[in-house]
């Protein structure tokens, strides 16, 4: 240790604690923040490893149920109801698609006929009015538009090949979701289990009742967010529809996709409502669409967000913000779309962790993380393999429990 001139005790004895404490706080709050910077930089470029896995672990929360149902109730093997739970989701999906679709091709080029009107209208206002623009003067600058659009042609070439690029990266990442899904389905409690394993033997037990509480938390979000968006579709696509407003299935069907990134998908899709209704119907039209997006937000954020998620996802709204804003920049759109429900699943499992239960109804189960460690090894003495599709399926992939283990009435807490 270094001593001060004149002998007089260490160095560090001339520094104020003041100091001392604030350069401690200092590094440690660097440390974290460079700690941040190196994870959102590497989810930003690794997002297609690990948004579909992501995705298709959402998929897995909402589907669990479907599954267990089948393999109860239909007595099917859980490999085939895990089949059946995807091929049905593809139907919902391809069928939402086509709908849209067909509605979009049907009534695009009318409205892209009115919009070209309207434009024309306003260019002819612009010449007529007082605002000092003449014919030859609006012609001039669509000339300029002209000649800046084939200058930049190969800007948008090359636009148009990332645009193809991202369509290959969206099928090739639909691919890894559907199989990621499906063995999710099938073997996720082992391939948790498998992963529990890998813990220290203190720490699995904990990690395991923090991921039952974590998956409570995720289905929660995730089915609460179905329902709100649901309504939001309903809400503005009828109001669309009663005003004589073209497209509105389609805008329906955006809603109710962009309604899941909280805060700016709503002001998105309803900017786009607006949009539709002012070029089709005109100002007025366009000033009820406004208040019909406006009053099915507003119910929205002051009666069915508090109403339905309550206690099982409590984040305030500016956690809700910030974890956007974090997740649109490490992944785009679909890191805005995932960043609430993992930021929420993630304040349950570091909360349990702290010694604070959201979900005291589930007890502790210990007996089925060892049931399936067992079962890991593989047959063994009096330990047989549980056959996947009989009635006494493992409790980690039906949300049963047997033995000493105590759940509540959630139902689905022990799944993956």
């Amino acid at each position: 240790m270094t001593a001060a001139p004149g002998g007089r005790g260490p160095a560090s004895d001339a520094v104020p604690r003041s100091v001392q404490v604030a350069a401690a706080w200092a590094w440690r709050v660097l440390l974290v923040a460079v700690t941040l910077g190196v994870v959102v930089v590497g989810m930003a470029y690794s997002k297609v490893l690990w948004v579909p896995v992501v995705l298709a672990l959402l998929l897995t929360v909402l589907l669990g149920p479907v599954v267990d149902a089948l393999v109860r109730r239909a007595r099917l093997p859980r490999g085939v109801a895990s089949g059946v739970a995807v091929l049905g989701l593809l139907a919902v999906v391809s069928g939402l698609l086509t709908v849209a679709g067909r509605e979009i091709v049907q009534g695009i080029g009318d409205l892209w006929s009115r919009a070209s009107a309207g434009i024309d209208e306003l260019l002819e206002y612009a010449a007529t009015s007082d605002l000092g623009l003449g014919s030859e003067e609006i012609g001039r600058y669509l000339d300029q538009a002209r000649e800046q659009l084939s200058s930049n042609s190969g800007t948008l070439v090359s636009g148009a090949l990332s645009v193809t690029t991202t369509v290959g990266h969206v099928l090739a990442g639909a691919v890894v979701t559907l199989f990621c899904l499906f063995f999710f389905l099938k073997d996720g409690a082992t391939i948790w289990a498998w992963i529990l394993r890998l813990f220290p033997e203190s720490a699995r037990q904990p990690a395991y009742e923090a991921s039952r509480r974590g998956v409570v938390t995720l289905a929660a979000f995730t089915r609460t967010q179905i329902l709100v968006a649901a309504i939001d579709a309903v809400g503005i696509g009828l109001g669309a529809l009663i005003l004589g407003i073209p497209l509105a299935v389609p805008l329906a069907v955006l809603v109710f996709l962009a309604s899941f990134i909280p805060f700016v998908g709503a002001i998105a899709t309803g900017a786009i409502a607006v949009l539709v209704a002012l070029v089709d119907q005109g100002p007025g039209q366009a000033l009820i669409m406004l208040v019909i997006v406006l009053g099915v937000q507003q119910f929205e954020s002051h009666v069915l967000q508090p109403l339905l998620l309550g206690h099982a996802v409590s984040l305030h709204p500016v956690a809700v913000l910030l974890s956007v804003a974090a997740g649109s920049l490490a992944a785009g759109v679909v890191g805005a779309l995932l960043a609430v429900p993992f930021v929420a699943t993630l304040n349950t499992v570091v909360l349990y962790l702290h010694g604070r239960d959201k979900f005291p109804a589930l007890g502790q189960d210990p007996d089925a993380l060892n049931r399936r460690l067992r079962q890991l090894d593989g047959p063994t003495g009096d330990t047989p393999l549980v056959d996947e599709g009989g009635p006494d399926a493992d409790p980690l992939a039906s949300g049963r429990t047997s033995g000493t283990g105590t759940t509540g009435t959630t139902g689905t807490a022990d799944e993956r």
